[in-house]
């Protein structure tokens, strides 16, 4: 009897659980499971998930960091009602459980979603897990500190493959520019648009700046020092960045001069990435000597067939770094390659060697078809551009003025045979 009392108690439970599990609302999980996503459908989802994901990867790429995260951020997706109207598209509300800080991200779904705006405010989700990471005994009710406006606009901005063009001109209608007090007291939220086009060059700057000075370690130590920052962000900033202590109104006005002077901040050319991802696929193995041109070279492919050496896992666990660092300055379309590229090597530099092979033919495979297209792309823009405009651009004029003047500096031959064949060119074209 007890038995079966047992059994149907089981029983009862188990019909019990079922519309609890029922009742959970449907959620995704990111990839690296910070963030989880609750409401709307799975493609949605999906695609907020590759977006927040993306975002982390930009910033940490940015600071050379890696993913070491303890705080979720919960994102919940919720339509848009044609009887509220005043519900914000985004609010991130951050509160104190007690335990450390809760992070959700409030996104309204409707027919205008708005990719940029989503972005920035999963930055500053992701930012403000970096500050309170450490924070343990937050208690109820603790004011937090939010990350500074110029943080968050100049990491979008450098986040590789946007235009900065656009944005670094901004810079040319200034005069002397704003002091660093001046522009660290503004507001990005409270500016016209040319007013935030400015703030967000004015962004690059201070970022370029610290990155230039104090490195990206330094400046990853002070995004997670940001909770016990004062209400003076220039005194922070000399404190985290004591080699800006002496001139920084000097070394910032400099970057400001210098960053609007030149358009180094355009994306570079597919030909002259895919030079580059080459010189880094490059790996050069130290065999003790100190002549850099005596050493020896290898591949992934070879690699990936035999066993490595230690001083060969070393060469590949070092281009693997390079390779991070290059994924944030190539061309937009041989940014997916570089990644595969990386994961492939920090594979190989574990000693992994399972299915390396096959990966690396496919991606060669992919990346010699790409290259081909991408030189059909140029030869017919090039074909285009020198037959069916119908004004020219001028990308040509100095290529038809040296093919001009070799013609009329070229000296005509007098042998009998010349003579005979510039006579019949004269009365042809006469």
């Amino acid at each position: 009897m007890k038995k079966m009392r047992r059994a149907a108690i089981l029983i009862l439970l188990i019909f019990a659980w079922q519309p609890v599990r029922a009742a959970s609302p449907a959620h995704s999980v990111s990839p690296s499971r910070q963030f989880i996503i609750y409401g709307a459908d799975a493609a949605l989802r999906g695609t907020i998930s590759e977006l927040a994901e993306q975002t982390k990867s930009n910033l940490l790429a940015l600071l050379r960091q890696r993913d070491e995260w303890t705080t979720a951020v919960i994102i919940n997706l919720q339509v848009q009602q044609a009887n509220l109207p005043e519900i914000p598209p985004t609010d991130l509300r951050v509160s104190q459980t007690g335990f450390g800080a809760k992070l959700q991200l409030d996104l309204t779904v409707g027919q205008n979603l708005d990719g940029s705006l989503i972005e920035r405010q999963l930055l500053r989700g992701i930012l403000l897990e970096m500050i309170y990471r450490d924070e343990r005994a937050l208690a109820p009710g603790t004011t937090l500190v939010e990350p500074p406006d110029w943080l968050v606009e100049g990491a979008l901005t450098l986040t590789p493959g946007r235009d900065r063009k656009v944005v670094v001109e901004a810079l040319s209608g200034t005069d002397k520019g704003k002091s660093l007090e001046e522009f660290l007291g503004q507001r990005f939220d409270l500016l016209d648009s040319a007013g935030r086009m400015l703030y967000r060059a004015h962004s690059i700057a201070l970022v370029q700046l610290l990155l230039d000075e104090g490195g990206r370690a330094r400046l990853a130590r002070y995004i997670a020092n940001l909770s016990h920052a004062s209400n003076d962000p220039v005194a922070d900033l000399k404190a985290r960045f004591p080699q800006l202590r002496e001139d920084l109104e000097k070394k910032w006005r400099s970057t400001v001069a210098r960053l609007g002077e030149n358009q180094t901040y355009q994306s570079p050319t597919f030909a002259e990435s895919e030079r580059r991802l080459e010189e880094v696929l490059q790996i050069k193995i130290s065999d003790g000597s100190r002549n850099r041109e005596q050493r020896k070279t290898a591949d992934l492919s070879e690699l990936a067939g035999r066993k490595a050496s230690g001083d060969e896992k070393a060469a590949v666990s070092q281009m693997s770094r390079a390779l991070l660092l290059l994924m944030g300055t190539v061309h937009p379309v041989l940014r997916p390659m570089a990644r595969e590229y990386q994961q492939i090597a920090a594979l190989l530099a574990r000693g992994k060697r399972r299915g390396i092979a096959k990966r690396l033919s496919h991606l060669d495979d992919i990346r010699n078809e790409l290259a081909a297209r991408m030189g059909e792309i140029d030869d017919y823009m090039n074909w285009f551009e020198a037959t069916q405009m119908e004004r020219e651009s001028g990308a040509f004029n100095d290529y038809l003025k040296a093919a001009s003047q070799s013609e009329v500096s070229a000296p005509r031959r007098r042998d009998p045979l010349s003579v005979y064949l510039d006579a019949l060119v004269d009365q042809f074209e006469n």
